[in-house]
């Protein structure tokens, strides 16, 4: 699927209208995305995603948008690297 809009950095909205928000570690993989850029969308059991944007040699945690990231997981998840 292709990216319909990614004007700002923590969003990304496809083709077919979902829109996602990126994990706050993973945003510098996305700054190679481009329009035409192919991603799939795997559902993926993870501390902190329940998705992962895959395409433009990236694997990109990601929630829905409008879902609240869990702050202790995220705040382990940034400490760690």
């Amino acid at each position: 699927m292709q990216i319909r809009s990614h004007s700002e950095s923590h969003i990304v909205e496809l083709e077919d209208g979902s829109k996602w928000q990126i994990f706050p570690g993973d945003l510098d993989l996305t700054l190679g995305w481009k329009p035409e850029t192919e991603l799939t969308v795997v559902e993926v059991a993870d501390e902190v995603a329940t998705h992962e944007l895959l395409g433009g040699g990236a694997r990109v945690r990601a929630r829905p948008f409008g879902e609240v990231w869990p702050a202790g997981d995220v705040k382990d998840a940034l400490k760690d690297g």
